[in-house]
């Protein structure tokens, strides 16, 4: 028969062992995002530079189409050509090529979009397109919508919508309901 000590050890070995592979895991995922943001921002100097239009790795399926930037974040974020959940492992992906003329990019809350929390009205964003120009726009407001009861986000041309899982600090994934920033275009004496 184990003695009490030795029963304990042969039982803490495995729970230990899980507890690493759990611990393991959550670190997997969000280096793969640190990792996979350096990549696509080479792909997309390079796509700004040159215009070569380049995946991020050999085996990618998706390209870079904008750089978001939340200056009072110190926030840069390269936005991926589509927003399905392959794309969004490695960061915020366009939502379509644009809804009614709006531009709407979704990330996962906890880790590209974990910033969206922290954004206020008023805060100021920039979008720097594929050809290089940057359109700069104004957080107007934040809203959470219902996707389970049917609420729809009703976008408005020319804006900018940031969309991401909500509540943020949830410990499942999905669910129903989703963070909505939006943010008008500044306007300034040149045009937009």
């Amino acid at each position: 028969m184990l003695s009490r000590f030795r029963l304990r050890r042969v039982l803490a070995l495995p729970l230990l062992m899980a507890a690493l592979w759990q611990v393991g895991q959550g670190g997997y995922i969000h280096a793969k995002a640190l990792l996979a943001q350096e990549l696509i921002a080479r792909s997309w100097d390079a796509r700004v530079t040159s215009g070569a239009v380049s995946p991020p790795w050999p085996w990618a399926d998706t390209v870079p189409v904008a750089l978001l930037e939340v200056p009072r974040l110190g926030v840069r974020s390269w936005i991926l050509a589509d927003a399905s959940g392959r794309s969004l492992a490695f960061g915020p992906g366009m939502v379509g090529s644009e809804q009614a003329g709006a531009a709407l990019i979704a990330g996962h809350r906890d880790t590209h979009f974990r910033f969206v929390q922290a954004l206020e009205k008023g805060d100021r964003l920039r979008l720097q397109s594929i050809n290089g120009q940057w359109r700069e726009y104004m957080i107007s407001e934040t809203a959470i919508i219902d996707t389970d009861g049917g609420e729809a986000l009703r976008a408005v041309a020319g804006e900018l919508y940031l969309l991401t899982c909500y509540p943020f600090e949830a410990i499942t994934p999905g669910g129903g309901q989703r963070y909505v920033v939006r943010a008008e275009p500044v306007i300034s004496a040149y045009g937009v």
